[in-house]
């Protein structure tokens, strides 16, 4: 079995070379113990021809250019699927021949557009890219330009729901990109509409992550649950601290303790949201300075991908039945600082490191609500007992 096709030029595959009688000059693609021949449009005499080359002709040279050409483009194309991670010897002469006539399809279009995105976007920026990717090649729905329309959007929509997703998961890590491109394709002049204009796929978008905390009691059984491996334990301690914190995965991942300060006798740790550059001030409690102690300042981070899998093995060994991420830290460290510890709203803004407190207010309003209703219970139990 070929790790990679192999290439190499035929010549006569049929046998009617004879005398003045040209034959054709093919590229055999061989892969996987199957083989595919690609036409070169070159006839030649069979004593014009030898181990690999042109000789004797009066356009040889050009003719050896061009039969480099193709080889170039064909292992330029088995390259482009070698990155997809999908090796189709069949559908290589077509996509050869769209590269020699300078077009490229919408596959291939986005490809391209990925790996142009990604550069200097973070480790996990780049997954998610590489994520839709392969979902999109596992479907393999759409081809060419042509194939975009509105039943294939929908028949995308169709086979994310049958891999068990749900609608926010749906639009944010796959149709967002595939429209995404499509805007740049209509940009560019590759296509003249957007299918997503006239299709009606359910977002039912995150209130904010509203629902997607732990209760002080999840959290304190997520801190003191009895873990199999070294790996769950590291994981589990990196979430701790981001509780206390209140950081996202991304600011922590970029946490240096060279930036911890103190002030007024309390260590506090100052930085830069990468994602609004606006400057985040958290005191750092005892518990997240333990943490920090133990790794001896070195946070043991993971990629944000393989960190949300092992969450969610943490939270199944502390029999909490919710499907935790990363962002579920941050949630959870906000509500505790404005339910558990009433800190004011400015503060919390502050060390989320929201630009104003109308953001914090529209993230964190129905949990504010809840708060009122709890606050008003007690206030009636304790009523109850003066009468």
């Amino acid at each position: 079995m070929n790790a990679t096709p192999l290439l190499k030029l035929i010549y006569d595959r049929k046998h009617i070379a004879k005398g003045d009688i040209e034959a054709s000059v093919e590229l055999r693609i061989t892969y996987n113990y199957k083989q595919k021949y690609i036409a070169t449009g070159v006839k030649v005499k069979k004593r014009q021809w030898h181990d690999g080359t042109i000789i004797n002709h009066p356009a040889a040279a050009q003719l050896n250019v061009t039969l480099q050409k193709i080889i170039r483009n064909t292992q330029e194309v088995i390259n482009d699927m070698l990155d997809e991670g999908r090796v189709d010897i069949f559908s290589i002469p077509e996509r050869v021949k769209r590269k020699q006539a300078g077009v490229m399809s919408f596959l291939e279009f986005c490809g391209r557009r990925s790996k142009e995105r990604q550069h200097n976007l973070s480790k996990d920026s780049r997954e998610r890219y590489d994520r839709f990717m392969r979902f999109f090649l596992q479907w393999g729905g759409i081809e060419s330009f042509s194939d975009v329309n509105e039943g294939s959007i929908i028949a995308f929509d169709e086979w994310l729901e049958k891999k068990g997703m749900k609608p926010y998961s749906k639009w944010n890590n796959y149709h967002r990109f595939l429209n995404s491109f499509i805007i740049d394709a209509v940009r560019e002049g590759l296509m003249t509409r957007n299918p997503y204009m006239h299709v009606r796929i359910k977002k039912e978008k995150s209130t904010g992550g509203i629902g997607k905390y732990l209760s002080p009691e999840e959290f304190k059984t997520i801190k003191d649950v009895e873990l199999a491996t070294e790996s769950l334990r590291r994981v589990r301690d990196v979430f701790v601290f981001q509780t206390f914190t209140c950081m996202s995965y991304t600011d922590l991942a970029a946490f240096r303790a060279k930036n911890i300060q103190e002030v007024k006798g309390m260590k506090v740790y100052i930085g830069q949201r990468a994602k609004t550059s606006h400057t985040f001030i958290i005191p750092l409690l005892q518990e997240a300075l333990d943490i920090l102690q133990k790794y001896h300042n070195k946070l043991p981070i993971i990629s944000n991908v393989k960190y949300n899998e092992y969450l969610k093995v943490v939270a199944q060994a502390a029999g909490i039945d919710k499907p935790i991420s990363s962002h579920w830290a941050r949630h959870t460290g906000a509500t505790l600082l404005l339910n558990e510890g009433g800190l004011d709203m400015k503060i919390v803004a502050k060390i989320l490191g929201h630009s104003t407190t109308r953001i914090t207010e529209q993230v964190y309003a129905k949990l504010l609500d809840e708060t009122v209703v709890d606050a008003m219970k007690e206030y009636e139990s304790k009523l109850m007992t003066i009468r």
